[in-house]
Protein backbone atom coordinates (compact mmCIF):
# COMPACT_ATOMS: atom_id res chain seq x y z
CA UNK A 1 0.00 0.00 0.00
CA UNK A 2 1.33 3.88 -0.37
CA UNK A 3 0.27 6.82 0.71
CA UNK A 4 -1.22 9.16 -1.87
CA UNK A 5 -0.90 13.33 -2.44
CA UNK A 6 -4.12 14.88 -1.84
CA UNK A 7 -4.82 17.88 -3.87
CA UNK A 8 -5.44 21.24 -2.17
CA UNK A 9 -7.82 24.05 -2.94
CA UNK A 10 -7.52 25.94 -5.40
CA UNK A 11 -6.46 23.37 -7.57
CA UNK A 12 -8.13 23.09 -10.56
CA UNK A 13 -8.16 19.15 -11.16
CA UNK A 14 -10.01 19.35 -7.93
CA UNK A 15 -13.04 20.94 -10.24
CA UNK A 16 -12.29 17.90 -12.97
CA UNK A 17 -15.84 15.70 -12.76
CA UNK A 18 -15.03 11.85 -12.53
CA UNK A 19 -16.04 9.08 -14.47
CA UNK A 20 -17.99 5.98 -14.18
CA UNK A 21 -16.29 2.74 -13.43
CA UNK A 22 -17.30 0.61 -16.08
CA UNK A 23 -15.57 -2.62 -14.52
CA UNK A 24 -13.43 -3.28 -11.23
CA UNK A 25 -10.29 -4.07 -11.76
CA UNK A 26 -7.25 -5.28 -9.67
CA UNK A 27 -5.93 -1.36 -10.24
CA UNK A 28 -8.91 -0.79 -8.40
CA UNK A 29 -8.34 -2.85 -5.53
CA UNK A 30 -5.21 -1.52 -5.23
CA UNK A 31 -6.25 2.36 -5.40
CA UNK A 32 -9.17 1.16 -2.43
CA UNK A 33 -6.42 -0.27 -0.28
CA UNK A 34 -4.34 3.04 -0.89
CA UNK A 35 -6.92 5.63 -0.71
CA UNK A 36 -8.05 4.23 2.97
CA UNK A 37 -4.41 4.06 4.04
CA UNK A 38 -3.92 7.75 2.81
CA UNK A 39 -6.88 8.80 4.70
CA UNK A 40 -6.52 7.30 7.89
CA UNK A 41 -3.22 8.60 7.98
CA UNK A 42 -4.18 12.52 7.26
CA UNK A 43 -6.27 11.71 9.29
CA UNK A 44 -9.75 12.01 8.09
CA UNK A 45 -13.02 10.46 7.34
CA UNK A 46 -13.81 10.81 3.76
CA UNK A 47 -11.44 11.09 0.43
CA UNK A 48 -12.74 10.83 -2.90
CA UNK A 49 -10.62 9.75 -5.70
CA UNK A 50 -10.84 13.36 -7.50
CA UNK A 51 -8.65 14.62 -4.49
CA UNK A 52 -6.01 12.30 -5.37
CA UNK A 53 -5.66 13.41 -9.14
CA UNK A 54 -7.75 9.92 -9.97
CA UNK A 55 -11.02 10.94 -11.70
CA UNK A 56 -13.15 8.07 -11.10
CA UNK A 57 -16.46 7.81 -9.03
CA UNK A 58 -15.20 5.74 -5.86
CA UNK A 59 -15.01 7.46 -2.42
CA UNK A 60 -13.77 5.64 0.68
CA UNK A 61 -15.46 6.55 4.21
CA UNK A 62 -14.91 5.38 7.97
CA UNK A 63 -16.35 7.47 10.31
CA UNK A 64 -15.94 4.52 13.12
CA UNK A 65 -13.93 6.45 16.04
CA UNK A 66 -11.23 2.67 15.82
CA UNK A 67 -11.37 3.03 12.22
CA UNK A 68 -12.80 -0.43 11.66
CA UNK A 69 -15.73 0.46 9.13
CA UNK A 70 -14.32 1.49 5.99
CA UNK A 71 -17.10 2.05 3.50
CA UNK A 72 -15.26 1.82 -0.31
CA UNK A 73 -17.97 3.10 -2.89
CA UNK A 74 -17.70 2.54 -6.22
CA UNK A 75 -20.11 4.66 -8.56
CA UNK A 76 -22.19 5.87 -5.80
CA UNK A 77 -25.41 8.12 -6.21
CA UNK A 78 -28.39 9.61 -4.20
CA UNK A 79 -31.37 7.79 -5.07
CA UNK A 80 -33.31 9.32 -2.52
CA UNK A 81 -32.89 11.89 0.46
CA UNK A 82 -35.16 13.98 3.10
CA UNK A 83 -33.97 16.23 6.18
CA UNK A 84 -32.31 18.74 6.57
CA UNK A 85 -28.94 19.23 8.99
CA UNK A 86 -26.76 22.12 9.67
CA UNK A 87 -23.13 20.37 9.95
CA UNK A 88 -19.72 22.06 10.56
CA UNK A 89 -17.37 20.56 7.14
CA UNK A 90 -13.47 20.43 6.55
CA UNK A 91 -11.80 18.36 3.92
CA UNK A 92 -8.35 17.47 3.81
CA UNK A 93 -8.06 19.20 0.44
CA UNK A 94 -8.28 22.60 2.23
CA UNK A 95 -6.56 21.61 5.37
CA UNK A 96 -7.72 23.68 8.73
CA UNK A 97 -10.94 24.96 7.26
CA UNK A 98 -13.95 24.53 8.80
CA UNK A 99 -17.96 25.37 7.68
CA UNK A 100 -21.00 25.21 8.12
CA UNK A 101 -22.51 23.25 5.15
CA UNK A 102 -26.28 22.23 4.98
CA UNK A 103 -26.91 19.15 4.05
CA UNK A 104 -30.14 16.18 3.60
CA UNK A 105 -29.74 14.70 7.14
CA UNK A 106 -30.92 11.28 5.47
CA UNK A 107 -29.86 9.56 2.45
CA UNK A 108 -30.34 6.57 0.30
CA UNK A 109 -27.18 5.40 -1.97
CA UNK A 110 -26.31 3.02 -4.38
CA UNK A 111 -23.32 1.99 -5.17
CA UNK A 112 -21.06 -1.52 -6.03
CA UNK A 113 -19.12 -2.40 -3.32
CA UNK A 114 -15.47 -3.58 -3.57
CA UNK A 115 -16.30 -6.78 -5.28
CA UNK A 116 -18.85 -4.99 -7.75
CA UNK A 117 -21.90 -6.52 -5.79
CA UNK A 118 -24.36 -3.53 -5.96
CA UNK A 119 -25.78 -2.11 -2.33
CA UNK A 120 -28.24 0.16 -1.52
CA UNK A 121 -27.44 2.03 2.14
CA UNK A 122 -29.80 3.92 4.26
CA UNK A 123 -27.36 6.51 6.13
CA UNK A 124 -28.34 9.26 8.56
CA UNK A 125 -26.06 12.25 10.77
CA UNK A 126 -22.27 11.98 9.99
CA UNK A 127 -22.04 9.31 7.80
CA UNK A 128 -24.88 10.98 5.58
CA UNK A 129 -23.46 13.88 5.54
CA UNK A 130 -19.71 12.48 4.42
CA UNK A 131 -21.45 10.25 1.47
CA UNK A 132 -22.68 13.72 0.32
CA UNK A 133 -19.44 15.78 0.58
CA UNK A 134 -17.55 13.02 -1.52
CA UNK A 135 -20.15 12.57 -3.83
CA UNK A 136 -19.89 16.21 -4.24
CA UNK A 137 -15.99 15.56 -4.78
CA UNK A 138 -17.05 13.32 -7.73
CA UNK A 139 -18.84 15.97 -9.18
CA UNK A 140 -15.91 18.65 -9.10
CA UNK A 141 -17.66 20.65 -6.00
CA UNK A 142 -15.89 21.24 -2.82
CA UNK A 143 -17.53 22.07 0.65
CA UNK A 144 -16.13 25.88 -0.13
CA UNK A 145 -18.92 26.05 -2.78
CA UNK A 146 -21.21 25.85 0.08
CA UNK A 147 -19.95 29.13 1.54
CA UNK A 148 -20.11 33.11 0.87
CA UNK A 149 -18.08 33.93 -1.74
CA UNK A 150 -16.06 36.55 0.73
CA UNK A 151 -15.11 33.87 3.03
CA UNK A 152 -14.82 31.26 0.07
CA UNK A 153 -11.85 33.78 -1.25
CA UNK A 154 -10.42 34.37 1.98
CA UNK A 155 -10.00 30.92 2.16
CA UNK A 156 -8.50 30.65 -1.33
CA UNK A 157 -5.68 33.36 -0.32
CA UNK A 158 -4.92 31.58 3.03
CA UNK A 159 -3.97 28.59 0.93
CA UNK A 160 -1.91 29.62 -1.83
CA UNK A 161 -0.11 31.56 0.97
CA UNK A 162 0.49 28.82 2.76
CA UNK A 163 1.34 26.49 -0.99
CA UNK A 164 3.66 29.37 -1.56
CA UNK A 165 5.65 29.54 1.61
CA UNK A 166 5.99 25.25 1.15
Amino acid sequence: MALLDILCFPDERLRTIAKRVEKITSKHQRLLDDMLETMYAAPGIGLAATQINVHERIIVIDISEDKSNPYCLINPEVISHSGKEKMEEGCLSVPETYGEVERADSVVVKYWDRKGNEIRLEADGLLAVCIQHEIDHLQGKLFVDYLSKLKRDRIRKKLVKQQRLM
